[in-house]
């Protein structure tokens, strides 16, 4: 065990934006996540009505006896697509921006940025998208989201996953 390399040190490693900006918490977090929502509800009540105007215009009815017609069901499965990529491309194409916040972080003073302090990339912002939509919610109890209010810089796990943080915007 002579040869053995010594431990690395962590303390080389730069924490710029921890150091520059404090950590926005999970409530604050919480509330632009609302704001993002009513956002986002212009959209879909748009695809939802162009999908409720497609079924009236179609004059399609459903039958118990044979079910809902494909084309329906076709129609159903475009409006849930639709609205996740209108989602995501929200969502990251606002975080990767300059800015580096969706329209209600900035409203309350929030952005994200890599653990290093730099903007993200649309990689990683869509990255970070779907780990919070798809793998934060597999831990039981939204723990992976209540992690945002007890970790030492706030963040929540898609935020790990990504290397990014939430912080106040100096």
């Amino acid at each position: 065990m002579t040869n053995a390399p010594p431990p690395p040190v962590w303390s080389d490693r730069p924490l710029v934006a921890a150091d520059v900006a404090p950590p926005g918490g999970f409530w604050i977090r919480f509330v632009a996540y609302m704001i993002d929502a009513l956002v986002m509800l212009v959209p879909a009540a748009i695809l939802v009505g162009i999908f409720a105007a497609f079924v009236v215009l179609t004059n399609e009815s459903i039958d118990e006896e044979e079910g809902p017609p494909a084309l329906l069901i076709v129609a159903l499965v475009l409006l849930v697509a639709a609205m996740i990529v209108v989602n995501w491309l929200y969502e990251a194409l606002m975080t990767s921006s300059l800015r580096g916040a969706t329209l209600g972080k900035m409203a309350l003073g929030l952005r994200i940025v890599r653990f290093d302090g730099t903007q993200l990339s649309f990689g990683r912002a869509t990255g970070r998208h779907f780990a919070k939509y798809m793998v934060t919610p597999m831990v039981p109890l939204a723990i992976g989201y209540i992690m945002a209010a007890f970790t030492q810089r706030k963040r929540a796990l898609h935020d790990i996953l990504a290397d990014t943080l939430v912080i106040k915007s100096p």
